[in-house]
Parts: structure tokens; sequence; C-alpha cells
């Protein structure tokens, strides 16, 4: 087994994703988990408190990275233009290895109860940090869930969108995309 090789976060979230949905996730231990990443099980509690936070790995990073986005937008936005600059900012940060990612995450997502839970409460908190980012540019409490709300919805169905193409495109044109067709649809509610 190679020692200290680069990128054992990742490995380690792939190699998970892949038996929790070849094994179920209750069948795959942390040591299967580590075996098929090609590192230790100490390297693996390293990274990871235990097999549960695997699916939320980067989920703080995301969050941050919509957050500054939001906040970072010229400061005449409308609450959604604001958002999309959050999607935007988060999605130059995803890269292939995320791309990869999503269809075998789905799938295992779909087999297991308790990562869908996991899925729910991560979806939870990039509203939460989208919500405070808009509050903090003065938006109003309903205005800013609404527009974070949107802009989750927007990132999910862009980022599915993404996984599903193949071509050189990134994420963000996906999920700007995503949150115009959303905001062309909040048109019909009226």
């Amino acid at each position: 087994m190679a020692r200290w090789q680069p990128g054992a976060r990742e490995r380690l979230v792939l190699a998970a994703v892949d038996l929790f949905a070849e094994h179920g996730y209750d069948a795959t231990t942390v040591a299967q988990i580590a075996e098929r990443a090609g590192v230790t099980k100490s390297t693996f509690f390293r990274h990871f408190p235990d097999k549960r936070e695997l699916l939320v790995a980067g989920q703080d990073t995301l969050s941050r990275l919509l957050a500054e986005g939001i906040a970072e937008a010229p400061k005449d936005v409308t609450p959604l233009e604001a958002v999309a600059a959050g999607l935007t900012k988060a999605s130059s940060f995803m890269g292939p290895v995320n791309r990869e990612l999503g269809p075998r995450l789905k799938a295992a997502i779909a087999a297991s109860t308790e990562l869908q839970e996991r899925d729910a409460l991560k979806t939870v908190g990039l509203a939460s940090a989208m919500t405070a980012a808009l509050q903090t540019r003065g938006v109003p409490t309903p205005v800013a869930h609404l527009a974070a709300e949107l802009g989750v919805l927007a990132f999910k169905q862009g980022y599915e969108s993404w996984t599903s193409t193949r071509d050189e495109s990134d994420l963000a044109p996906h999920a700007l995309a995503a949150l115009n067709d959303l905001k062309t649809a909040t048109a019909a509610l009226h």
C-alpha cells in the first residue's frame, strides 16, 4: 500500500461512493474504503471522523464559496443576480473529480436512507449559507430564503446537467442556465 500519495481525501471519497453503490452504505466498512483508496485506516481517520462524513466532504468549502460570491456581487444587483455570482464562484472550484463523482454519488444516495438524510442536511446547510450572505447584503429574510432555495435548486440541477454531459464546459453555465429556467418558472406562478 503506497503511503503519502497526494489526493488521499479525494480517493477516499471516490472509493466510498463506489463501495456504497456496489455493496450498500451499511455493508461498507472503513477498512474497505481505505483499502480501495490505497491508504491506511489511520489515514482515513485523519481526513474523516467516520464514513457518514464522506458525503458532506467539501460542504464547508462549497458553502463558503457560495457566500463569498454573493458578498462580492456588485451592490446594485438583484438577489438572484447575487445568487448567480455565488453559483459562478462556487462552480469555478469544481473540477474533473467533482464531475466524475456526480453519477456515482447519485446512485449511492439513492440506495441508502441514511445518505439521503445526509444529502438533505447538506442542502439545508448550503441554503442557510446563501440566506445569511443575502441577509448581510440587506435582502429581506423572506426574499433571501426564497433566493437561496432557488440557488440550491439551480446548483443541484446544474450539477446534474453538467455531470450527464461530456462536453468540455464548466459547471457555471449549467448552474446559471438552471437558475434562469427557475427564474422563468417563477414568473408562471403569478
